[in-house]
């Protein structure tokens, strides 16, 4: 690719009144009113003094901002270029909704969270967002330290990834062959331990599954988490909602008394990393191999505490860089990785656990697509104003996952960037007549089909009603 030698570019000019970047946000507005976004908002949010007026419009703009790539409040700007005044009414400059942001506390917090649940649920009876929701459903939980600067952010501290930030927590929902959306958030001081309020924002998640359930849902819902929600109060939480769980324990003398209890006949290789299968024996050729035992978790508690399931172990070769190359080791070291499930065996076998438990990993690739789009900065110096901000990328990443839902193809699995480049900054051209718009958006796009898809289901005509 080259510019081109007959026409040369000259001049450019910022002049043109009909334009805007972002005509993906005509549907993807109309799905967040259809869902209830304003309408929640303006129910649940009393946010004081003039700068909490009208919280549903400014709400809509701040998850429409997002949606369209916005990082931090000055970036609400891109709602405001062009077009964007014919296209949406009631379009609010950065810094009314910067003032807006700084008006919270944490009990608005709170309220923003159930319009956040809500508006989840109202965008799963009307889009494919959670297909399936009455099968299976993994419920995954995990924190993350999102990097800060300067002096003046509440709450920033260093916590165990030795970086200064804030801490970010949430807990995911996946069901089979859809991508994760977000159930629950909350936003932590830096150094906070990971399973502070946990449990807390776990029964949150599974209080939202149970309402996007149907009453004679039957599949299993399963947590998974990694060591450091290993805790008695974290996994009661999960119990007394009816889940089950699938969590990393941490390696103390008792679960490594465990480990050497399990009989040497007991372990199964596994698929994992260089495997390969050999197809006259019908089995995986690895030096992975998985085991399991029978294991009562918190037995130094009350008898009512104690949680009665599997400790699952998966083991490798334990490789020590620092030996000699030419020396060949007397017996095999290992390294062992185990977490405790109380999924009943005939439920899941011990492979089928450890492979399901495995893919729990899956939140940290939520956990980046944050930080590379609204969660890229903390924009406030308040804690509150940027706990209402992460909220609010949650609502702006589930509302961009039910935009590709509805435009089908390779969009439902792709990263938020993806789509928002494909199906939503677009550039288009309004045209007006008889009082109505219409936009022009650029001939041969290669995703066309999906856009086209999404319009037609949310702003085209309505069906004609049966006679």
């Amino acid at each position: 690719m080259q510019l081109s030698h007959t026409r040369r570019v000259v001049s450019a000019v910022f002049d043109e009144p009909n334009l805007v970047s972002a005509a993906g946000l005509v549907p993807a507005v109309k799905l967040a009113t259809g869902a209830g976004l304003r309408t929640l908002a303006d129910e649940f949010l009393t946010v004081p003094t003039d700068k909490g007026a009208r919280p549903g419009l400014k709400v809509t703009s701040l998850v429409a901002g997002m949606m369209a790539g916005a990082d931090s409040i000055n970036d609400m700007a891109i709602l405001r270029h062009g077009g964007m005044g014919r296209v949406f009414d009631s379009v609010y400059a950065p810094s009314t909704l910067g003032s807006f942001l700084r008006e919270f506390t944490f009990g608005h917090v709170r309220q923003l969270d159930a319009v956040a649940s809500r508006v989840l649920c109202n965008l799963a009876a009307a889009t494919p967002l959670l297909e399936g929701i009455d099968g299976d459903v993994l419920v995954d939980t995990d924190d993350s330290v999102v990097e800060v600067h300067g002096y003046a952010k509440e709450g920033a501290g260093f916590g165990y990834s030795g970086v200064r930030g804030i801490n970010a927590l949430i807990s995911t929902i996946t069901v089979p062959g859809q991508a994760p959306v977000i159930a629950a958030s909350r936003l932590r001081k830096g150094s906070t331990h990971s399973a502070k309020g946990a449990s807390r924002l776990v029964a949150d998640t599974l209080a939202t599954v149970r309402r996007l359930r149907s009453r004679g849902a039957s599949g299993r819902v399963l947590l998974r988490a990694d060591s450091a929600f290993y805790a008695h109060t974290v996994i009661g939480a999960a119990i007394r909602a009816g889940a089950q769980v699938s969590i990393t324990v941490r390696q103390d003398k008792r679960i490594k008394a465990a480990i050497t209890q399990i009989p040497a006949d007991a372990w199964t290789t596994i698929k994992y990393t260089d495997a390969i299968f050999d197809e006259h024996t019908r089995r995986w050729i690895s030096k992975a191999e998985v085991a399991e035992i029978a294991f009562t978790a918190f037995t130094s508690r009350r008898k009512d505490l104690h949680v009665p399931g599997r400790l699952i172990v998966r083991r490798i070769p334990d490789l020590n860089p620092r030996k000699a190359t030419d020396q060949a080791t007397l017996f095999n070291m290992w390294r062992f990785h185990a977490f405790f499930t109380t999924t009943p065996a005939d439920t899941a076998d011990t492979v089928t656990a450890d492979q399901v438990h495995r893919k729990h990993a899956i939140i940290e690739n939520v956990h980046a697509d944050l930080k590379h789009s609204a969660l890229a900065h903390l924009p406030s110096g308040r804690f509150a104003a940027n706990s209402a901000w992460l909220v609010l990328a949650c609502i702006a990443f589930n509302l961009t996952r039910a935009v590709a839902t509805i435009a089908g193809g390779t969009s439902t699995k792709a990263t938020t960037g993806t789509i928002r480049r494909t199906l939503i900054t677009i550039p288009a051209r309004i045209a007006s007549s008889a009082r109505n718009l219409t936009l022009h958006l650029p001939s041969n796009w290669p995703w066309q089909r999906g856009w086209d898809n999404l319009f037609a289901r949310i702003c085209g005509p309505p069906a004609i009603a049966a006679t």
